[in-house]
């Protein structure tokens, strides 16, 4: 079975996640690669849904505008602490780069002590990784778990795939869609949200709660009704969508 997903609708918005999702995940973050035809084939769909696509990731906006240069789409990066909205006004909620100053030096100091440990230090969020080194995972808990009380109570723990992000509770991938929806050219349109992660569960969740469609990727899941089996998956279904007859509204990302 190639994957299950719904029947595809001009009035969709498309909420797209990025690693395990739109690209494979790699041994570290930044070693993805971006085949050169997948930016593109964002902007078609973008046009055909008459701007309503944005990208929803942990990764930091900056980065996003790198993988997917040179095209700006509307987006949700760190989990939805910074999002840029479709007129490409910025938008930030939660902890600030100073207020992780000291957590920062603690968990440098950690890493420095432990090879196959990677820092990710996002400004606003840090992401421990522990992907080539998974026998760590108990003690990277037992260090951000001994770090987060000296942190603002908005401070919270997120796990993810390998790894475990310090960020704020303020905002997530569930209210960057949200916010989104409130927002021409997304409102009235039935979102449909694709991502991986157990930082997607949430989105995943609202988007069918309010009657849109979640594509869950990787083993079929019992808790959504949509899913592909892997990134490669999610771009063939992609590419379908915008090679489909149909109207295409003019809007350039």
């Amino acid at each position: 079975m190639i994957g299950v997903t719904p029947p595809p609708s001009e009035g969709w918005a498309l909420f797209l996640d990025v690693d395990g999702t739109l690209l494979e995940i790699a041994p570290t973050p930044d070693a993805v690669t971006v085949g050169p035809e997948l930016p593109e084939l964002l902007a078609r769909l973008s046009r055909r849904f008459g701007g309503g696509l944005a990208i929803v990731s942990g990764r930091c906006i900056a980065e996003l505008d790198q993988l997917f240069y040179p095209f700006r789409f509307p987006a949700a990066g760190i989990h939805g602490i910074e999002l840029r909205d479709a007129r490409g006004a910025l938008h930030y909620a939660g902890l600030r780069d100073v207020d992780l100053e000291w957590a920062r030096a603690e968990l440098r100091r950690f890493v420095g002590r432990h090879a196959g440990l990677i820092l990710e230090d996002k400004g606003r969020a840090l992401a421990l990784h522990f992907r080539q080194a998974p026998e760590l995972e108990a003690e990277v808990h037992r260090v951000l778990g001994r770090v987060l009380p000296g942190l603002p109570a908005a401070a919270h723990l997120q796990p993810g795939h390998c790894v475990v992000e310090l960020k704020s509770a303020a905002a997530d991938k569930r209210t960057a869609i949200q916010r989104f929806l409130e927002e021409p050219p997304f409102a009235g349109r039935v979102p449909v949200f694709v991502g991986d992660d157990l930082t997607d569960h949430e989105g995943l969740a609202y988007v069918e709660s309010i009657g849109g469609h979640a594509v869950f990727v990787g083993p079929a899941p019992r808790h959504v009704k949509g899913w592909l089996p892997n990134p490669a998956a999610v771009r063939a279904w992609l590419q379908s969508l915008a090679d489909a007859p149909g109207p295409r509204a003019e809007h350039h990302p």
